[in-house]
């Protein structure tokens, strides 16, 4: 049987950390206060909390570098918007508003019905709102079209703000041909049936209107939009139903987020010290170890503190993300405590508490180091994220691990001695004084209950834990019988086929509405806006990025405008050389020169001012221009960016697509190939790691296995729940690798370090020592989430999906499958 077992830094490691262990058991006071300090220090960092919150919604969730960003500056610069001529089409971001629709069961097209709409839009208008000691009105603040007007909804502009108008007007869908021209009545109309043989409106289920802000005085309309959103939330109407929004809610939505944690945060830890206590807890009054537990969860909260202090100090953003750190870390640092506790209680009881600490240190400190580094690295790694909250995640998550690494290995170190000096002295856990190792004579079972303590194995001189025998005696001989390998390739490729399966259907991108709590109001208007007006899309521009022969037409055939129309979820264009056209045959100007038409476009931009903005003109010289194209929601918001993208990229003309909508667009672009590089890169990461520091490359490459199993796994039934590939879900599958690593990890490094020849007695062994502790861990991880199901926020919610999916399937795996595997492959036998 060929040797692949190699130590060359294990062993050293091992040394070091007995060394070490020694060392801290000998001064234990100096470790156990020194954290305590230095946390205490850099935890007046939060002090600093308000001023490094950073959770604008564009900043954070949509990637650094998107091409809808520069293209956004270019729009612009090119074009600057004229406040005097007001036009949401033309806005290079989604404006200043509050808007609301009415919903009515049957047809809101009545004269009731849009009496109640007109009665609400008045209130609306004369709305009042004051700030330094001045009243403002919509009037005084709103976005102007023409002449000192007011922006007004199409819908209202019909039928003239009169109620019983709409009983004499024909309103034609999708555009209406009024004395205003071409109408685009899709926007302010949802839910349309018609009139047999025509496109004349017979009923519509569902009106919105907007109301747009010049937005030059921010405070000022701040002010305006909560007026609005009390208003809409105080109205109670008898005919219809409303919903609404503004243009800020989304991002006052988000802020509140944090408040709706706190309270689960606390209950978590309460949970969480509970089930150490729990797990900690032994009959033996002396080998209890339940303040043991309790210190395990107060480092992790130390380092927690420490660690995020210390990044506030240097300046880190915080983002709303990173406040599922702590459930994580938590996770973590509660696993690593176990380990501890359980090698503790393989050493020799009757050695000196430094010995013992020793002893523990040379068993766990190197598993522990393991999924520390691969936990942090990964971490680091994905600090390269396009999306600012992942990058702000990354960085929290990555240094909390590397704090709450040392403060095991020194803070909770320190007081496993301290522990072990009570034990040694044969001390009650709760009370400290000394008591009997056996029930004195004449004493009731109550006393021995309770004032008894001290026991240990004669045989093995190691503290008894019963957990551990049941792996050792019952599961681990269970699981290593031939039926039951057989049984456990069966469960394994109806895992594996689920998982493949769910991946194949897996949703890509961050629906916006995700980042508001459930009950928020906004849920209510994107539900109406979903199940009314999803027909039509973006009105889209198309930027002309050089000078151009409108005069001629061969020469606008070169704009490809054909091509983008026969783009299947393409409606319509609209451009400003189609109405001059237009113009110029009803005047019967010449134009089909560039004299005639440079000529004559001055007085046709005289008459439509709106048509400027789509013109970066100069006399004798068009230098850029823009037209637009109308789409419809019959594809994915990725493919229609691609799409539309790849047509201006194809065109021999330099042209540039661009909607306020594509910032949150570009995620679909990068999120799926920079998701997939990030574990790629971080599975990599943990190989080598785990190739130096596991004295067994086969096993190692099982590790690996093992975590691209569970990643399989996590990823393809997260879709099945319903969860999104977007930023959030992704900082959860690099949270994947981490957890799944300490699973595995454990396992096969207690599998290649055991002394015995057989395959299956190798892994009965590796079970019995490791088994325990990570069920421990997994159970702790499990329940510190568990409170995060029931949050109100998508983003906690999520985190608590995928957490569930990472620690059952990584307890899986490390439990059931990789035993398994492991005896498969004699090559691992140690000599």
């Amino acid at each position: 049987m060929a040797r692949c077992y190699t130590d060359c830094l294990e062993r050293p490691l091992r040394i070091f950390f007995g060394v070490l262990g020694h060392f801290i058991g000998s001064h234990p006071w100096w470790f156990l206060i020194a954290p305590l300090v230095l946390s205490a220090g850099l935890g007046s960092g939060f002090y600093l909390l308000e001023d490094r919150l950073s959770n604008d919604i564009e900043e954070q969730f949509t990637p650094v570098t998107g091409p809808a960003k520069t293209e956004r500056r270019y729009i612009q610069d090119t074009f600057p918007e004229d406040g005097s001529v007001f036009s949401s089409l033309r806005l290079s971001t989604g404006g200043t508003y509050g808007t609301f629709i009415a919903t009515h069961e049957r047809d809101i097209l009545t004269a009731e019905s849009l009496q109640e709409i007109l009665d609400l839009d008045l209130d609306v208008r004369n709305m009042s709102v004051e700030t330094k000691n001045r009243t403002f009105q919509y009037a005084d603040l709103c976005a102007q079209v023409a002449r000192g007007a007011c922006y007004s909804s199409d819908i209202l502009n019909i039928i003239n703000d009169n109620a019983r108008n709409v009983e004499l007007i024909n309103l034609t869908f999708p555009w209406y041909y009024g004395n205003f021209g071409r109408v685009p009545l899709y926007t302010s109309l949802g839910s349309v049936s018609f009139n047999k043989g025509n496109w004349v409106v017979k009923s519509a289920e569902a009106i919105q209107l907007s109301y747009f802000l010049l937005g030059d005085n921010e405070m000022a309309s701040d002010r305006w939009l909560k007026g609005f959103i009390a208003l809409m939330s105080n109205k109670s109407m008898k005919k219809i139903k409303v919903s609404h929004t503004t243009s800020k809610s989304m991002q006052w939505e988000f802020e509140k987020t944090p408040a709706s944690i706190v309270q689960l945060f606390s209950i978590t830890y309460a949970i969480t010290i509970l089930f150490t206590i729990l797990c900690c807890w032994r009959l033996d009054n002396v080998r209890s170890k339940i303040w043991v537990g309790c210190v395990g969860v107060l480092s992790t909260g130390l380092a927690v503190l420490a660690s995020f202090g210390m990044l506030l100090f240097l300046g880190c953003p915080f983002v709303m993300t990173v406040a599922s750190c702590p459930f994580m870390i938590l996770g973590i640092g509660i696993d690593d405590m176990f380990i501890m506790i359980s090698c503790w209680q393989r050493t020799q009881v009757l050695d000196s508490p430094p010995d013992r600490l020793a002893s523990t240190y040379r068993q766990a400190a190197v598993s522990i180091t393991i999924t520390s580094l691969t936990d942090a690295l990964a971490f680091f790694l994905g600090y390269y994220s396009p999306f600012g909250s992942v990058r702000s995640f990354c960085l929290y998550a990555g240094v909390s691990v590397v704090f709450c690494y040392l403060y095991n290995i020194t803070f909770l170190g320190a007081f496993l001695a301290l522990n072990g000096q009570r034990e040694a002295e044969n001390r009650h856990w709760l009370i400290c004084s000394k008591i009997s190792e056996d029930l004195p004579p004449g004493k009731s079972g109550a006393f021995g209950i309770c004032c008894v303590g001290g026991n240990y194995s004669r045989a093995t001189n190691e503290e008894i834990d019963p957990v551990s025998r049941f792996f050792e005696k019952f599961y681990g001989p269970c699981l290593t019988h031939t039926w039951a390998k057989g049984l456990v390739f069966m469960v394994y490729a109806g895992y594996l086929a689920g998982g493949l399966y769910g991946c194949f259907t897996m949703e890509e991108g961050l629906d916006v509405r995700h980042l508001a709590l459930d009950d928020s109001y906004i849920i209510r208007y994107y539900n109406s806006q979903r199940q009314h007006f999803s027909e039509y899309g973006q009105n889209v521009m198309v930027a002309v990025k050089q000078p151009f022969p409108y005069w001629s037409e061969d020469a606008q055939k070169a704009l490809c405008i054909v091509d983008f129309e026969n783009l299947s979820y393409v409606n319509s264009t609209s451009a400003w050389f189609l109405s001059f056209k237009q113009y110029a045959n009803a005047a019967d100007l010449k134009i089909g020169s560039k004299e005639g038409f440079l000529r004559h476009l001055p007085n046709f931009l005289k008459l439509n001012p709106i048509f400027r903005q789509d013109l970066n003109y100069s006399v004798g010289e068009i230098r850029a221009s823009r037209f637009f194209v109308q789409t419809l929601n019959t594809t994915t918001k990725k493919e229609t960016l691609l799409g539309l993208r790849k047509a201006a990229e194809q065109c021999t003309v330099e042209l540039l697509v661009y909607h306020p909508a594509f910032i949150y667009y570009d995620q679909y672009a990068v999120i799926t190939d920079h998701t997939v590089k990030t574990i790629l890169v971080a599975v990599a990461v943990m190989l080598f790691v785990s190739l130096i520091l596991i004295p067994s490359p086969v096993c190692c490459l099982w590790v690996a296995f093992a975590v691209c199993s569970v990643l399989v796994g996590v990823a393809g039934f997260m879709a099945l729940w319903g969860v999104s590939l977007d930023s959030i879900s992704a900082i959860n599958l690099i949270i994947c690798i981490g957890f799944s690593v300490d699973f595995s990890t454990h396992i096969s490094y207690s599998f290649v370090s055991s002394a015995k020849c057989d395959p299956n007695e190798k892994a009965v062994e590796a079970l019995a020592h490791s088994g325990c502790p990570v069920l421990q861990g997994a159970l702790s991880t499990i329940l510190g989430v568990l409170v995060l199901s029931v949050s109100g926020s998508y983003i906690f919610r999520t985190f608590f999906k995928i957490m569930f999916l990472v620690i059952v399937f990584g307890l899986l795996h490390g439990l059931v499958f990789m035993p398994v595997f492991l005896t498969l492959f004699a090559a691992c036998r140690k000599f």
